[in-house]
């Protein structure tokens, strides 16, 4: 079923709206895969805050050419059926969810992405990128690498700590 004009007016406003806080946008084909595929990947892309929406192309390119940010994108990549994953929290979250997906499904093909700065990632780039560990991870990885010298220090002095107070209770034991 067709779509009347102001449908489509409203389209184009909420992928404005999208592309604007989204800091990454990712767009894949999905030509081939079945509805309930689908249904799974909104569902589970939705855990880790990432929205997808299947959109016509025009749409999409009529709303990135109405955000000034990203009047400069190289649009001649967006042909075909694509969905797009956006995410305002984490610029990784939609390639990786897009990437596990694609592992179940080989039908998910990355086309690129626009990144929250303007600048359009090939499908190399987007595929590199899926491959990183995600925004808590890092943080997790950076935490536990400065705390590991404190937790070094900690553990040396408690390892002289019991070896002094067996010594004092063998002395008291004799």
């Amino acid at each position: 079923m067709a779509l009347t004009k102001e449908q489509k007016h409203s389209v184009v406003n909420e992928v404005v709206t999208l592309l604007k806080e989204s800091k990454m946008t990712v767009a894949a084909s999905y030509q081939g895969t079945g509805v309930k595929a689908l249904q799974e990947l909104r569902r589970t892309a939705k855990t880790a805050g990432t929205t997808v929406k299947v959109v016509k192309n025009r749409l999409v390119i009529k709303a990135i050419q109405d955000n000034d940010q990203l009047k400069d994108v190289d649009i001649s990549s967006l042909k075909g059926q694509l969905l797009y994953a956006f995410n305002s929290d984490d610029e990784v979250a939609p390639a990786q969810g897009l990437a596990q997906f694609a592992k179940k499904n080989p039908s998910i093909e990355f086309i690129g992405a626009i990144s929250g700065e303007g600048k359009f990632l090939s499908s190399d780039e987007v595929k590199a990128l899926s491959a990183l560990p995600s925004k808590n991870e890092l943080i997790a990885q950076v935490v536990a690498m400065l705390s590991s010298p404190l937790h070094d220090t900690v553990n040396a002095l408690s390892g002289n700590l019991h070896a002094l107070l067996d010594g004092v209770e063998a002395k008291a034991a004799s």
